[in-house]
């Protein structure tokens, strides 16, 4: 980065990092890391990020909601892996619980459905184990439950 050869004030940090975070929702660590990299202070870091907070440019819970749509939705993740995610960048648990109840359940399956289904379509192996595999892998890495997995894995290659 070519932020280690200039210093910011106070004020120039504060305004780079509103900008920063109207242009799509932050958390806390991405901020924080962020203040790091400009070679902010401690004391200037607290206060830079209690300024973001209390002029809503910071929120953790819409933070954590936005994520959590927008990963289900473009990514096709299923749970596990946005809650996995969401610890990653410190989210707490109870914004993590939050966010995952946006999710519409009939919706969740409804994906999940699809995407299982269009996955084992482009399976190529000739061996049902080995089809098996690859797709509750596939899924599993995805952050769908194991238990889904499974019982759609047994669905779609039965014994």
């Amino acid at each position: 980065m070519n932020n280690n050869s200039k210093f910011y004030t106070l004020h120039e940090a504060t305004k780079k990092l509103e900008s920063f975070c109207a242009y799509q929702e932050r958390c806390h660590a991405e901020v924080t890391q962020k203040l790091k990299n400009m070679r902010m202070i401690p004391e200037a870091i607290d206060v830079i990020v209690t300024h973001l907070i209390q002029e809503n440019y910071l929120n953790e819970e819409r933070f954590a909601v936005s994520f959590a749509r927008g990963k289900f939705r473009i990514k096709k993740w299923g749970r596990n892996r946005i809650k996995l995610e969401l610890k990653k960048r410190e989210i707490s648990k109870y914004n993590i619980n939050k966010a995952l109840k946006e999710i519409n359940n009939s919706e969740y399956l409804e994906v999940f459905n699809l995407m299982a289904e269009k996955k084992a379509a482009l399976i190529t192996e000739q061996n049902t184990q080995k089809q098996r595999k690859k797709l509750t892998d596939y899924l599993l890495y995805r952050g769908w439950e194991s238990s889904l997995v499974y019982a759609k894995v047994m669905d779609l290659y039965p014994y």
